[in-house]
């Protein structure tokens, strides 16, 4: 099968949308002991800036072009994998990010069973995701839908929903515009601390 991101892997840093890395950390509850798992984190753009926040870094993504860059950033561990599958056993993350990535995942509800099944109690599983309300987003989605790119974008409203089938609450926070943020942060009980 054609993999768009095996194509774009060596200048994928220089044109994709610059992070708000300290809301991320903020989310994250960062710095802490642990590891962190960056699911569908291609070559490492995000977690190489978080190293220094957490003990182990793993990236996991289906291009093995992605995963080499993030090699060469160095100090992070890689691993080619679905997401729907991640060959991880339970409660191996006490960190878990998703940025801008879930909705290229083949099956996001069993991606986010799998997340949810590889985070430590205690822990917390942060996904970014572009705001498909917003009209510049919807051009990006066709754009993704033109280059058959099979992408697939929901509402915050609907990831929340998949959380929650999952047993689970989550909080959503939003820049008003292109991105929101859907926290989960799983407790003794396994849901969210509200």
């Amino acid at each position: 099968m054609f993999n768009h991101f095996d194509i774009i892997a060596p200048f994928y840093d220089r044109v994709i949308h610059k992070l708000d890395l300290k809301r991320l950390t903020d989310l994250l509850k960062l710095p802490t002991r642990g590891r962190m798992l960056d699911a569908g984190g291609g070559t490492g753009r995000v977690s190489s800036r978080l190293r220094s926040t957490i003990d182990e870094i793993v990236v996991c993504d289906l291009s093995l072009s992605m995963l080499r860059q993030a090699k060469n950033k160095g100090r992070l561990l890689t691993v080619q994998t679905h997401v729907e599958k991640l060959p991880f056993p339970d409660e191996s993350f006490e960190r878990i990010l998703v940025v801008d990535a879930l909705h290229h995942f083949c099956n996001q509800r069993e991606s986010i069973q799998e997340l949810l099944r590889v985070l430590k109690t205690g822990g917390c599983l942060v996904i970014e995701e572009p705001n498909i309300d917003n009209f510049i987003i919807k051009l990006v989605a066709l754009a993704e839908k033109l280059a058959l790119m099979r992408s697939c974008f929901n509402s915050s409203d609907e990831l929340v929903d998949m959380i929650k089938d999952q047993g689970f609450n989550a909080r959503v926070e939003s820049d008003g515009r292109f991105f929101f943020w859907v926290v989960v942060e799983k407790n003794d009980s396994g849901v969210m601390k509200l």
